[in-house]
């Protein structure tokens, strides 16, 4: 019979990250339904080569146990890097002697440096494994749904052998903007994601895309790759992210500096996002400035941790005449302080050059908080008539929505953000395991669950 298993093997090695990829894979395991139409639905876990069940996906709070899960993680994205770079030398080499030279170099580095580090590792780790996961059997007719971010495990040689065993690969897709947009990503994690997606292509029977824009991408770029013909023969689908923040605590206390932004009667504009090159804060800034040589007095609060390629950026925000009058900056809020933000803010303003979902929208407008997002595909499947759109190629575009709001009171958008209706992570999981069961040859064809501009 079949069953999905559900892979979130990175969260549940890195249990305290709370970004992107690792906030919606925690949601989803976290509400994942304990069946659909009478198929099982477990969270799973791939371990040296063995398949576990997960009982916790948090950690144990041991201090010792936490620092060491960390290390042990980081070394083991190093050592599957080297077996990457080894598959390369090996690949490109026509020679049998340097092929056996490579294999005995890779060998003997793998196992000194790698294997046997990792193996104690692993051993210490096992007094905390039963309190977390227990093993489990794989039976030919499950369904393996990788949700996890799995392009920097070492699983693969595992998963293949799932496969071999009669075990269905089903991949979730969150973007291809490393491969669409490179420019934005540094050439190594460039290259990680290449080569993930070359296997992916090769083993999954099906995707699940995070919204029908990107389903459609992975569509035209698997018939790029493979051709019609064998493009045909698999299965692409979507499903849509919830929206709660499942760490906003109540009780917890409200970054000082935030809360005391918020007290001031001025307008505050809030952009949630991680700071790299695509989420085009360099835009924001711009247009920001035109809206306060205007005359805004509306202020700007960028919240998100400090990513990759934006010291040009971060040295602006630093520098800027505006900073910590107009302009603010938060690295390192807590849920409980989004959520704050999220409910005094006057609007979202998201100008990112591209995205799979764009989270922050959908956790924003939930709350009542109207948005102002770049005028792209993605965004207009989830807004809708309910946000207001801007012109990526001038700033003017939204600093005149931004002014043009500040005056008349009057959101920008032709329907009302109270209208709007969204699903929940529990909704979210259901519809990820309903939708692939549903593409399943011996599943039935189930109902579509709400998702976006329902009124």
């Amino acid at each position: 019979m079949t069953r999905l298993l559900v892979e979130c093997t990175h969260v549940f090695q890195h249990p305290k990250v709370n970004s992107g990829i690792q906030r919606v894979v925690r949601n989803v395991i976290n509400q994942l339904p304990e069946s659909v139409e009478g198929v099982e639905c477990i969270p799973v876990v791939m371990l040296e080569g063995k398949l576990y069940r997960v009982l916790m996906l948090g950690a144990l709070n041991i201090p010792f146990f936490d620092h060491l899960m960390i290390f042990g993680g980081r070394l083991g994205r190093l050592a599957h890097r080297f077996w990457q770079l080894h598959q390369r030398l090996h690949n490109h080499s026509n020679s049998r002697v340097i092929k056996r030279l490579l294999h005995v170099a890779y060998r003997v580095t793998a196992i000194t440096c790698f294997s046997f580090p990792l193996r104690i590792i692993d051993g210490i780790n096992q007094y905390q494994l039963p309190k977390r996961c227990t093993p489990l059997q794989h039976q030919a007719g499950d369904q393996l749904v990788l949700l996890d971010s799995s392009w920097h495990t070492d699983f693969f040689p595992f998963a293949e052998q799932l496969k071999r065993d009669g075990v269905g690969i089903v991949s979730v897709i969150y973007d291809l903007i490393p491969v669409t947009h490179p420019q934005f990503y540094d050439t190594r994690l460039v290259q990680v994601f290449n080569e993930w997606f070359d296997w992916i292509t090769r083993t999954a029977d099906g995707y699940v895309a995070i919204s029908a824009t990107v389903r459609d991408q992975v569509r035209e770029e698997l018939q790029r790759r493979l051709g019609p013909a064998k493009a045909n023969e698999l299965w692409f689908d979507y499903f849509h992210l919830g929206s709660e923040l499942d760490l906003s605590e109540a009780t917890a206390a409200v970054e000082p500096r935030l809360s005391k932004l918020f007290e001031a009667p001025e307008p505050v504009f809030l952009m949630v996002s991680t700071i790299e090159p695509r989420k085009n804060h360099d835009y924001l800034l711009d247009a920001f400035e035109r809206a306060w040589a205007a005359g805004s007095k509306a202020r700007l609060c960028i919240a998100g941790r400090i990513g990759w390629k934006c010291d040009a950026l971060l040295a602006r925000v630093r520098n800027h005449p505006q900073l910590n009058q107009r302009l603010f900056m938060f690295n390192d809020l807590s849920d409980t302080s989004l959520e704050h933000a999220y409910s005094h803010a006057r609007s979202l303003v998201f100008p990112s050059y591209v995205e799979g979902f764009g989270l922050p929208l959908v956790e924003a407008m939930q709350r009542g908080l109207p948005a102002m997002g770049s005028d792209i595909p993605v965004f207009r499947e989830i807004g809708g008539d309910f946000m207001a759109y801007f012109d990526l190629a001038e700033p003017q575009s939204l600093a005149d929505l931004v002014v043009g709001f500040e005056r008349s009171g009057q959101f920008p958008a032709t329907r009302d953000v109270a209208d709007w209706r969204w699903i929940g992570w529990r909704e979210a999981s259901a519809q990820l395991a309903e939708r692939t069961l549903r593409n399943l040859v011996e599943a039935p064809v189930m109902p579509e669950r709400q998702h976006a501009n329902c009124p």
